[in-house]
Protein backbone atom coordinates (compact mmCIF):
# COMPACT_ATOMS: atom_id res chain seq x y z
CA UNK A 1 0.00 0.00 0.00
CA UNK A 2 0.97 3.46 -0.83
CA UNK A 3 2.37 5.76 2.39
CA UNK A 4 -0.30 8.21 2.88
CA UNK A 5 0.75 11.70 1.93
CA UNK A 6 0.38 15.61 2.90
CA UNK A 7 -0.63 17.71 0.06
CA UNK A 8 2.77 19.86 -0.44
CA UNK A 9 4.17 16.20 -0.56
CA UNK A 10 1.50 15.13 -3.57
CA UNK A 11 2.48 18.17 -5.34
CA UNK A 12 5.76 17.58 -5.43
CA UNK A 13 5.97 14.11 -6.57
CA UNK A 14 3.97 15.47 -9.88
CA UNK A 15 6.65 18.10 -10.57
CA UNK A 16 10.09 15.88 -10.00
CA UNK A 17 12.30 15.62 -12.25
CA UNK A 18 15.53 14.37 -10.66
CA UNK A 19 14.48 13.17 -7.27
CA UNK A 20 17.84 13.83 -5.18
CA UNK A 21 19.21 16.64 -2.97
CA UNK A 22 18.39 19.09 -3.75
CA UNK A 23 15.74 17.99 -6.42
CA UNK A 24 14.92 19.21 -9.56
CA UNK A 25 11.64 20.16 -10.13
CA UNK A 26 9.70 21.48 -13.31
CA UNK A 27 7.42 25.05 -13.13
CA UNK A 28 3.77 24.75 -14.72
CA UNK A 29 3.82 28.76 -14.22
CA UNK A 30 6.67 31.40 -14.14
CA UNK A 31 5.89 35.06 -13.35
CA UNK A 32 8.04 37.45 -14.09
CA UNK A 33 7.70 41.27 -13.21
CA UNK A 34 10.07 44.18 -14.02
CA UNK A 35 12.64 44.23 -11.10
CA UNK A 36 13.88 40.81 -10.88
CA UNK A 37 14.16 39.92 -14.56
CA UNK A 38 16.25 42.06 -16.46
CA UNK A 39 19.29 40.79 -15.24
CA UNK A 40 17.88 37.11 -16.02
CA UNK A 41 17.07 37.91 -19.64
CA UNK A 42 20.81 39.44 -19.46
CA UNK A 43 22.09 36.08 -18.47
CA UNK A 44 19.94 34.61 -21.28
CA UNK A 45 21.35 36.94 -23.94
CA UNK A 46 25.00 36.31 -22.43
CA UNK A 47 24.67 32.52 -22.46
CA UNK A 48 22.95 32.84 -26.30
CA UNK A 49 19.92 31.05 -25.04
CA UNK A 50 16.12 31.01 -24.93
CA UNK A 51 12.88 31.12 -23.17
CA UNK A 52 12.62 27.23 -23.20
CA UNK A 53 8.68 27.55 -22.50
CA UNK A 54 7.17 31.66 -23.56
CA UNK A 55 3.72 30.09 -23.24
CA UNK A 56 4.10 29.57 -19.20
CA UNK A 57 5.91 32.98 -18.77
CA UNK A 58 3.53 35.80 -17.43
CA UNK A 59 5.03 39.28 -17.19
CA UNK A 60 3.10 42.36 -15.40
CA UNK A 61 4.95 45.44 -14.66
CA UNK A 62 4.00 46.63 -10.94
CA UNK A 63 7.06 47.19 -8.44
CA UNK A 64 7.71 50.55 -10.35
CA UNK A 65 4.86 51.81 -11.83
CA UNK A 66 2.86 55.15 -11.19
CA UNK A 67 -0.06 54.92 -9.13
CA UNK A 68 -1.30 58.39 -10.82
CA UNK A 69 -0.37 60.67 -14.07
CA UNK A 70 0.07 57.62 -15.80
CA UNK A 71 0.32 59.62 -18.96
CA UNK A 72 3.09 61.84 -18.20
CA UNK A 73 5.02 58.89 -17.69
CA UNK A 74 7.45 56.84 -16.00
CA UNK A 75 10.06 59.30 -14.43
CA UNK A 76 12.10 57.85 -12.02
CA UNK A 77 15.02 57.03 -14.31
CA UNK A 78 15.82 53.38 -12.56
CA UNK A 79 11.91 52.39 -12.61
CA UNK A 80 11.95 53.47 -16.46
CA UNK A 81 15.17 51.30 -17.69
CA UNK A 82 13.62 47.99 -15.59
CA UNK A 83 10.14 48.40 -16.87
CA UNK A 84 11.53 49.37 -20.83
CA UNK A 85 13.76 46.02 -20.34
CA UNK A 86 10.62 44.02 -19.29
CA UNK A 87 8.56 45.46 -22.35
CA UNK A 88 11.43 44.58 -24.74
CA UNK A 89 12.29 41.55 -22.98
CA UNK A 90 9.03 39.96 -23.01
CA UNK A 91 8.25 41.41 -27.02
CA UNK A 92 11.45 39.43 -28.54
CA UNK A 93 11.06 36.07 -26.44
CA UNK A 94 7.09 36.44 -27.11
CA UNK A 95 6.13 36.54 -23.42
CA UNK A 96 2.44 37.58 -22.83
CA UNK A 97 3.04 40.74 -20.80
CA UNK A 98 0.41 42.64 -18.70
CA UNK A 99 2.02 46.26 -19.73
CA UNK A 100 1.47 49.62 -18.32
CA UNK A 101 -1.62 50.43 -20.76
CA UNK A 102 -3.09 46.48 -20.30
CA UNK A 103 -6.30 46.55 -18.42
CA UNK A 104 -5.15 43.50 -17.10
CA UNK A 105 -1.97 45.25 -15.49
CA UNK A 106 -1.77 44.84 -11.61
CA UNK A 107 0.56 43.15 -8.52
CA UNK A 108 1.88 39.89 -9.84
CA UNK A 109 0.16 37.85 -6.77
CA UNK A 110 -2.80 39.57 -7.85
CA UNK A 111 -3.46 39.03 -11.46
CA UNK A 112 -2.29 35.79 -11.50
CA UNK A 113 -5.53 34.08 -9.71
CA UNK A 114 -7.88 37.06 -11.25
CA UNK A 115 -6.94 35.64 -14.70
CA UNK A 116 -7.59 32.45 -13.76
CA UNK A 117 -3.37 31.61 -14.39
CA UNK A 118 -3.12 30.34 -10.41
CA UNK A 119 -4.48 26.53 -10.54
CA UNK A 120 -4.43 23.63 -7.76
CA UNK A 121 -1.68 21.33 -8.11
CA UNK A 122 0.63 24.06 -10.16
CA UNK A 123 4.04 24.34 -9.49
CA UNK A 124 4.54 28.23 -9.39
CA UNK A 125 7.50 30.60 -9.28
CA UNK A 126 7.84 34.53 -9.09
CA UNK A 127 11.22 36.25 -8.28
CA UNK A 128 9.32 37.97 -5.10
CA UNK A 129 9.02 36.59 -2.14
CA UNK A 130 5.52 36.78 -1.80
CA UNK A 131 4.64 34.17 -4.48
CA UNK A 132 3.36 31.93 -1.33
CA UNK A 133 -0.22 33.71 -2.36
CA UNK A 134 -1.03 31.16 -5.05
CA UNK A 135 -1.17 28.46 -2.70
CA UNK A 136 -4.56 29.87 -1.15
CA UNK A 137 -5.13 27.47 -4.34
CA UNK A 138 -3.77 24.20 -3.61
CA UNK A 139 -0.34 24.95 -6.01
CA UNK A 140 2.66 24.91 -4.31
CA UNK A 141 4.24 28.57 -4.77
CA UNK A 142 7.56 29.75 -3.53
CA UNK A 143 9.59 33.10 -4.23
CA UNK A 144 12.90 32.38 -6.58
CA UNK A 145 16.16 34.78 -7.01
CA UNK A 146 17.68 36.54 -10.02
CA UNK A 147 19.60 33.32 -10.81
CA UNK A 148 17.27 30.67 -10.38
CA UNK A 149 14.36 33.22 -12.31
CA UNK A 150 17.27 32.64 -15.42
CA UNK A 151 17.14 29.09 -15.01
CA UNK A 152 13.66 28.89 -15.30
CA UNK A 153 13.62 30.88 -18.47
CA UNK A 154 15.93 28.58 -19.80
CA UNK A 155 14.79 25.28 -18.44
CA UNK A 156 11.37 25.38 -17.12
CA UNK A 157 12.96 23.84 -14.14
CA UNK A 158 14.19 24.49 -10.46
CA UNK A 159 16.58 23.37 -8.28
CA UNK A 160 15.17 23.04 -4.49
CA UNK A 161 15.65 21.67 -1.06
CA UNK A 162 12.80 19.47 -0.30
CA UNK A 163 11.25 21.62 2.75
CA UNK A 164 9.50 19.65 5.59
CA UNK A 165 5.76 19.84 6.38
CA UNK A 166 4.15 21.94 9.26
CA UNK A 167 0.27 21.69 9.63
CA UNK A 168 -1.64 25.16 11.10
CA UNK A 169 -5.08 23.97 12.25
CA UNK A 170 -7.11 26.94 12.75
CA UNK A 171 -10.64 25.84 13.80
CA UNK A 172 -13.74 27.83 15.53
CA UNK A 173 -15.35 30.54 13.58
CA UNK A 174 -13.80 34.21 13.51
CA UNK A 175 -15.41 36.85 15.78
CA UNK A 176 -17.08 39.32 14.20
CA UNK A 177 -15.11 42.17 12.88
CA UNK A 178 -11.74 40.09 12.91
CA UNK A 179 -10.75 39.95 9.46
CA UNK A 180 -7.97 37.17 7.71
CA UNK A 181 -5.37 40.05 8.10
CA UNK A 182 -5.64 39.39 11.28
CA UNK A 183 -6.04 35.64 11.15
CA UNK A 184 -2.50 35.31 9.63
CA UNK A 185 -0.93 38.09 11.94
CA UNK A 186 -2.47 36.53 15.13
CA UNK A 187 -0.41 33.23 13.91
CA UNK A 188 2.88 34.95 12.93
CA UNK A 189 2.29 36.85 16.39
CA UNK A 190 2.11 32.59 18.41
CA UNK A 191 4.74 31.15 15.96
CA UNK A 192 7.09 34.11 15.43
CA UNK A 193 8.76 35.13 12.39
CA UNK A 194 10.93 31.49 12.24
CA UNK A 195 8.18 29.14 13.07
CA UNK A 196 7.57 28.31 9.90
CA UNK A 197 11.54 28.26 8.48
CA UNK A 198 12.03 25.18 6.43
CA UNK A 199 9.17 24.09 6.05
CA UNK A 200 5.64 24.54 3.91
CA UNK A 201 2.81 25.25 5.74
CA UNK A 202 -0.63 23.64 5.05
CA UNK A 203 -3.45 25.76 6.49
CA UNK A 204 -6.34 23.49 7.75
CA UNK A 205 -9.42 23.43 9.78
CA UNK A 206 -12.93 24.37 10.04
CA UNK A 207 -11.76 28.30 10.18
CA UNK A 208 -9.75 27.85 6.63
CA UNK A 209 -12.80 26.26 4.96
CA UNK A 210 -14.83 29.04 5.73
CA UNK A 211 -12.87 31.47 4.01
CA UNK A 212 -13.19 33.09 0.76
CA UNK A 213 -10.43 32.60 -1.93
CA UNK A 214 -9.77 36.72 -1.25
CA UNK A 215 -9.26 35.80 2.52
CA UNK A 216 -7.35 32.74 2.12
CA UNK A 217 -4.41 34.67 -0.28
CA UNK A 218 -4.30 36.67 2.42
CA UNK A 219 -3.30 34.13 4.85
CA UNK A 220 -1.07 32.47 2.56
CA UNK A 221 0.59 35.62 1.11
CA UNK A 222 1.99 36.07 4.75
CA UNK A 223 3.17 32.67 4.51
CA UNK A 224 7.11 34.30 4.41
CA UNK A 225 6.64 36.51 7.42
CA UNK A 226 6.41 33.13 9.83
CA UNK A 227 9.32 32.20 7.67
CA UNK A 228 7.91 29.32 5.71
CA UNK A 229 9.42 28.61 2.21
CA UNK A 230 5.22 28.55 1.47
CA UNK A 231 2.25 28.24 1.96
CA UNK A 232 -0.80 25.93 1.18
CA UNK A 233 -4.91 25.45 1.49
CA UNK A 234 -6.39 22.32 0.10
CA UNK A 235 -8.83 23.10 -2.99
CA UNK A 236 -12.56 22.67 -2.52
CA UNK A 237 -15.60 23.94 -3.66
CA UNK A 238 -14.70 27.64 -3.13
CA UNK A 239 -11.61 27.14 -5.14
CA UNK A 240 -13.09 25.52 -8.36
CA UNK A 241 -15.95 28.41 -8.41
CA UNK A 242 -13.39 30.45 -7.74
CA UNK A 243 -11.45 29.53 -11.13
CA UNK A 244 -14.04 28.50 -13.52
CA UNK A 245 -14.74 30.88 -16.46
CA UNK A 246 -11.81 32.86 -15.61
CA UNK A 247 -10.06 33.98 -18.83
CA UNK A 248 -6.94 31.33 -18.47
CA UNK A 249 -9.04 28.55 -17.15
CA UNK A 250 -9.87 25.34 -19.08
CA UNK A 251 -12.21 25.06 -20.91
CA UNK A 252 -15.05 22.27 -21.86
CA UNK A 253 -13.91 18.82 -21.56
CA UNK A 254 -10.54 19.97 -19.94
CA UNK A 255 -12.21 21.86 -17.36
CA UNK A 256 -14.29 18.60 -16.31
CA UNK A 257 -10.63 16.48 -16.57
CA UNK A 258 -8.71 19.51 -14.34
CA UNK A 259 -11.65 19.47 -11.72
CA UNK A 260 -11.55 15.80 -11.63
CA UNK A 261 -7.77 15.83 -10.63
CA UNK A 262 -8.07 18.72 -8.58
CA UNK A 263 -10.31 16.99 -6.34
CA UNK A 264 -7.50 14.31 -4.95
CA UNK A 265 -5.44 17.33 -4.05
CA UNK A 266 -6.02 16.65 -0.54
CA UNK A 267 -4.04 15.49 2.14
CA UNK A 268 -4.44 12.00 2.98
CA UNK A 269 -6.42 11.49 6.68
CA UNK A 270 -3.31 9.45 8.06
CA UNK A 271 -0.50 11.44 6.21
CA UNK A 272 1.75 12.81 9.44
CA UNK A 273 3.72 16.62 9.40
CA UNK A 274 6.95 17.43 11.13
CA UNK A 275 5.65 20.33 12.76
CA UNK A 276 1.92 21.60 14.57
CA UNK A 277 0.80 24.45 15.58
CA UNK A 278 -3.08 24.92 16.77
CA UNK A 279 -4.76 28.39 16.48
CA UNK A 280 -7.80 28.74 18.09
CA UNK A 281 -9.87 31.72 16.26
CA UNK A 282 -12.40 31.92 18.56
CA UNK A 283 -10.45 33.64 21.03
CA UNK A 284 -8.92 36.12 17.95
CA UNK A 285 -9.40 39.74 17.94
CA UNK A 286 -8.01 42.82 15.11
CA UNK A 287 -4.20 42.69 15.76
CA UNK A 288 -1.76 45.70 15.05
CA UNK A 289 1.78 45.46 14.98
CA UNK A 290 3.96 47.52 17.08
CA UNK A 291 7.52 46.76 15.95
CA UNK A 292 9.74 45.58 13.00
CA UNK A 293 8.38 42.89 12.21
CA UNK A 294 5.31 40.72 12.16
CA UNK A 295 5.74 39.12 14.73
CA UNK A 296 5.60 42.00 16.54
CA UNK A 297 1.75 42.29 16.90
CA UNK A 298 -0.62 42.31 19.82
CA UNK A 299 -4.47 42.97 20.19
CA UNK A 300 -5.64 46.50 19.55
CA UNK A 301 -7.16 46.22 22.76
CA UNK A 302 -3.51 45.63 23.91
CA UNK A 303 -0.54 48.07 24.92
CA UNK A 304 3.12 47.94 23.86
CA UNK A 305 5.13 45.25 25.50
CA UNK A 306 8.10 45.94 27.66
CA UNK A 307 11.29 44.23 26.50
CA UNK A 308 11.91 42.56 29.80
CA UNK A 309 8.19 40.47 29.24
CA UNK A 310 10.22 38.21 26.55
CA UNK A 311 12.42 35.38 28.34
CA UNK A 312 14.52 34.84 25.26
CA UNK A 313 16.80 37.21 25.21
CA UNK A 314 17.31 37.70 21.69
CA UNK A 315 13.40 38.89 21.45
CA UNK A 316 14.30 41.02 24.58
CA UNK A 317 16.77 42.99 22.35
CA UNK A 318 15.24 42.62 19.29
CA UNK A 319 12.35 44.69 21.36
CA UNK A 320 14.22 47.05 22.40
CA UNK A 321 15.78 48.07 19.20
CA UNK A 322 12.04 48.05 17.83
CA UNK A 323 10.83 50.39 20.39
CA UNK A 324 13.43 52.53 19.70
CA UNK A 325 13.02 52.73 16.35
CA UNK A 326 8.99 53.04 16.41
CA UNK A 327 9.76 55.85 19.31
CA UNK A 328 7.27 53.48 21.82
CA UNK A 329 7.21 53.64 24.83
CA UNK A 330 6.28 50.30 26.97
CA UNK A 331 2.58 50.21 28.05
CA UNK A 332 1.36 52.84 25.74
CA UNK A 333 -1.85 51.34 24.88
CA UNK A 334 -2.31 50.98 20.88
CA UNK A 335 -5.27 52.95 20.62
CA UNK A 336 -3.55 55.95 22.44
CA UNK A 337 -1.15 55.88 19.22
CA UNK A 338 -1.48 58.49 16.40
CA UNK A 339 -0.76 58.04 12.48
CA UNK A 340 0.54 60.26 10.03
CA UNK A 341 -0.55 57.67 6.88
CA UNK A 342 -3.01 55.14 5.43
CA UNK A 343 -1.72 52.69 2.75
CA UNK A 344 -4.30 50.30 1.87
CA UNK A 345 -3.41 48.36 -1.02
CA UNK A 346 -0.81 45.53 -1.74
CA UNK A 347 -0.49 42.08 -2.98
CA UNK A 348 -2.33 41.47 0.77
CA UNK A 349 -5.00 43.52 1.12
CA UNK A 350 -5.63 44.94 -2.50
CA UNK A 351 -8.40 42.61 -3.78
CA UNK A 352 -11.93 43.92 -4.07
CA UNK A 353 -13.02 42.42 -0.64
CA UNK A 354 -10.05 44.35 0.84
CA UNK A 355 -11.56 47.23 -0.80
CA UNK A 356 -15.19 46.96 0.15
CA UNK A 357 -14.60 46.32 4.10
CA UNK A 358 -12.43 49.94 4.28
CA UNK A 359 -15.52 51.26 2.10
CA UNK A 360 -18.01 49.69 4.41
CA UNK A 361 -16.26 51.48 7.18
CA UNK A 362 -15.19 54.89 5.92
CA UNK A 363 -19.21 55.64 4.92
CA UNK A 364 -20.07 58.85 5.53
CA UNK A 365 -17.34 59.29 7.38
CA UNK A 366 -14.49 61.81 6.92
CA UNK A 367 -10.55 61.29 7.10
CA UNK A 368 -8.57 62.89 9.92
CA UNK A 369 -7.57 66.45 8.55
CA UNK A 370 -3.85 65.52 9.67
CA UNK A 371 -3.72 62.05 7.88
CA UNK A 372 -2.66 61.83 4.12
CA UNK A 373 -4.67 58.18 3.24
CA UNK A 374 -4.44 56.35 -0.04
CA UNK A 375 -6.01 53.54 -2.34
CA UNK A 376 -4.13 51.18 -4.79
CA UNK A 377 -6.23 49.11 -5.70
CA UNK A 378 -4.16 45.66 -6.44
CA UNK A 379 -4.37 45.50 -10.25
CA UNK A 380 -6.37 47.86 -12.75
CA UNK A 381 -9.59 45.12 -12.81
CA UNK A 382 -9.97 45.53 -9.52
CA UNK A 383 -9.80 49.16 -10.07
CA UNK A 384 -12.74 48.69 -12.48
CA UNK A 385 -14.95 46.83 -10.92
CA UNK A 386 -14.50 49.16 -7.25
CA UNK A 387 -15.65 51.38 -9.43
CA UNK A 388 -18.45 50.18 -10.85
CA UNK A 389 -19.56 49.51 -7.54
CA UNK A 390 -19.04 53.39 -6.50
CA UNK A 391 -16.34 52.14 -4.05
CA UNK A 392 -14.25 54.97 -5.44
CA UNK A 393 -17.06 57.62 -4.61
CA UNK A 394 -16.94 56.17 -1.12
CA UNK A 395 -13.11 56.58 -0.71
CA UNK A 396 -12.85 59.87 -2.54
CA UNK A 397 -15.82 61.59 -0.65
CA UNK A 398 -14.11 60.55 2.92
CA UNK A 399 -10.66 62.20 1.86
CA UNK A 400 -8.53 58.93 -0.14
CA UNK A 401 -6.39 59.45 -2.85
CA UNK A 402 -7.83 57.07 -5.24
CA UNK A 403 -4.89 55.62 -7.09
CA UNK A 404 -4.21 53.30 -10.43
CA UNK A 405 -2.80 49.58 -9.46
CA UNK A 406 0.57 49.06 -8.53
CA UNK A 407 3.22 47.74 -5.48
CA UNK A 408 3.38 51.52 -4.48
CA UNK A 409 3.84 52.15 -0.96
CA UNK A 410 4.28 48.86 0.61
CA UNK A 411 7.75 49.25 -0.48
CA UNK A 412 8.21 52.87 -1.09
CA UNK A 413 8.78 52.79 -4.63
CA UNK A 414 8.05 56.12 -7.22
CA UNK A 415 6.81 59.15 -4.75
CA UNK A 416 5.02 57.08 -2.84
CA UNK A 417 7.38 56.79 0.45
CA UNK A 418 6.62 57.18 3.83
CA UNK A 419 8.41 60.49 4.79
CA UNK A 420 11.01 59.45 8.10
CA UNK A 421 9.62 59.45 11.51
CA UNK A 422 6.20 59.51 10.34
CA UNK A 423 3.63 56.68 11.36
CA UNK A 424 1.64 54.91 8.57
CA UNK A 425 -1.30 52.31 9.46
CA UNK A 426 -0.45 49.87 6.54
CA UNK A 427 -2.41 46.85 4.86
CA UNK A 428 0.93 45.68 3.35
CA UNK A 429 2.70 42.65 4.72
CA UNK A 430 5.99 43.99 6.25
CA UNK A 431 6.70 46.36 8.67
CA UNK A 432 10.91 46.27 8.54
CA UNK A 433 12.88 49.12 8.91
CA UNK A 434 12.96 51.23 6.11
CA UNK A 435 10.44 49.48 4.26
CA UNK A 436 7.95 52.15 3.59
CA UNK A 437 10.79 55.16 3.31
CA UNK A 438 14.11 55.42 5.57
CA UNK A 439 12.57 56.04 8.99
CA UNK A 440 9.47 55.25 8.18
CA UNK A 441 7.42 53.41 10.91
CA UNK A 442 4.63 50.93 10.00
CA UNK A 443 1.54 49.40 11.57
CA UNK A 444 0.51 46.38 10.02
CA UNK A 445 -3.46 46.13 9.98
CA UNK A 446 -6.57 44.92 8.23
CA UNK A 447 -8.51 47.40 5.37
CA UNK A 448 -11.20 47.78 8.28
CA UNK A 449 -8.37 48.29 10.53
CA UNK A 450 -6.95 50.91 8.18
CA UNK A 451 -9.76 52.91 7.38
CA UNK A 452 -11.17 53.45 11.19
CA UNK A 453 -7.50 55.04 11.90
CA UNK A 454 -7.64 57.36 9.03
CA UNK A 455 -10.92 58.81 10.45
CA UNK A 456 -10.10 59.04 14.06
CA UNK A 457 -6.28 59.85 13.44
CA UNK A 458 -5.06 56.97 15.76
CA UNK A 459 -5.63 53.09 15.90
CA UNK A 460 -9.10 52.51 17.38
CA UNK A 461 -11.21 48.99 17.61
CA UNK A 462 -12.82 48.42 14.58
CA UNK A 463 -15.40 46.20 16.56
CA UNK A 464 -16.59 49.34 18.06
CA UNK A 465 -17.47 51.05 14.51
CA UNK A 466 -18.43 48.34 11.80
CA UNK A 467 -22.45 48.58 11.43
CA UNK A 468 -22.71 51.79 13.33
Amino acid sequence: MNAPLTLFEKVWANHLVIDADPSLLYADLHLVHEVTSPQAFAGLKASRRTVRRPDLTIGTVDHGIPTTNRALGIRDPLSKRQIDAMVENCREHGITLFGLDDPRQGIVHVVGPEQGLTQPGLLVVCGDSHTSTHGAFGALAFGIGTTEVEHVLATQTIWQARPQTMAVEVEGSLPWGVAAKDLILGIIAQIGVSGGARHVIEYRGETIHDLTMEQRMTICNMSIEGGARAGMIAPDETTIRYIEGRPFAPKGKQWEEAVEAWEQLVTDEDATFDKVAEIDAGRLVPHVSWGVNPAQTVPVTGQVPSPDSYDDPLQRDAAVRALEYMALRPGTPILDIAIDHVFLGSCTNGRIEDLRAAAKVLEGRKVDSRVNAVVVPGSMQVKAQAEAEGLHDVFESAGFSWRDAGCSSCLAMNPDVIPAGERCASTSNRNYEGRQGRGARTHLVSPAMAAAAAVAGHFVDVREWEGS
